[in-house]
């Protein structure tokens, strides 16, 4: 686990392993989320990146009768 620390701005230097893993770019936008007292940042993709991310998903699953 990596220890961040919070500037006198409230700001946070996103460690550089973490960057390169997810593919941050500078200016890019993130969600930012609090979830059962922590903080969730979650990277905003162009929406050309998720083409094809659903690939390969089981649709096979019973639906309710007013979902159909």
């Amino acid at each position: 686990m990596l220890t961040v620390t919070v500037s006198p701005k409230y700001q946070v230097v996103i460690p550089k392993s973490v960057r390169e893993s997810l593919t941050l770019r500078p200016g890019q936008k993130m969600q930012v989320v609090e979830y059962e007292g922590r903080i969730e940042l979650i990277p905003e993709r162009d929406i050309k990146e998720l083409r094809g991310f659903l690939k390969g998903i089981n649709t096979e699953f019973k639906r309710e009768k007013d979902r159909i």
